[in-house]
């Protein structure tokens, strides 16, 4: 008796099964593995047509200045948060339905499964890969492993990434002594890296709103995660 052949919808959701099953494999092992190894290249470095200078520096040899620096200006509630901060996400999209100014909604989590994983332009499909990015990197890594990367792999200044190649290119010496100031410098160059400079007007007055929200996150429990 003649065995029947399924049917081309049949096969097709076979497929797509077994390619989602290998997506979701293949995904969560890249994630595992740089869990434990520096990510050795990024999209956005690929892309830099100034190239990209950067020295990958662990955690406890980057000043933890860096760390509540970052928190201070780009997501206070990283160490709450599962990888996403709603609240933050609801502000940024009423500034936008209502025409002020716009901030960044992304939580360091998220900037950092785009920054390693993805491309820097927008649109739906990014997006949504960043968030399925961002949850795995969530379960696999923890947020101390999240911050390492982020401080080493972020846009510091045209053709530099990472905080070390930062540290060195705006005041001649490693991230593992950075003052307030310096650090607070440097994360105010986060947001458009390649327009400004720690030493311009606008910038140094921004790094010194920094440093004194720094002071409130060493007062509170926002980087105990760190």
């Amino acid at each position: 008796m003649a065995i029947r052949s399924r049917s081309l919808p049949a096969r097709m959701l076979i497929f797509l099964f077994k390619t989602i099953l290998w997506f979701l494999l293949v995904t969560s092992l890249w994630v595992l593995l740089y869990r434990f190894v520096p990510p050795p290249i990024t999209a956005t470095m690929l892309m830099d047509e100034q190239g990209a200078t950067r020295d990958w520096t662990s955690m406890g040899n980057i000043d933890r200045s860096m760390a509540v620096a970052a928190i201070a200006a780009e997501d206070g509630n990283f160490c709450l948060h599962n990888g996403f901060d709603f609240a933050a996400i609801e502000q940024a999209w009423e500034e936008r339905q209502s025409g002020q100014r716009q901030r960044g909604g992304s939580s360091i989590s998220q900037q950092t499964a785009k920054n390693v994983f993805l491309w820097q332009d927008g649109g739906w499909v990014r997006k949504g890969l960043e968030t399925y990015f961002t949850v795995l990197i969530e379960l696999l890594w923890g947020k101390n492993r999240i911050m390492e990367v982020y401080l080493n792999v972020a846009e510091t200044g045209i053709g530099t990434y990472g905080v070390e190649a930062g540290a060195q290119r705006y005041f001649g010496h490693g991230a593992n002594r950075l003052s307030d100031t310096e650090a607070a410098q440097i994360i105010a160059v986060f947001p458009s890296p390649r327009t400004r400079s720690p030493s311009g007007g606008w910038t140094a007055r921004y790094a010194g709103r920094i440093v004194g929200r720094m002071q409130q996150v060493r007062a509170s429990t926002l980087d105990d995660c760190i």
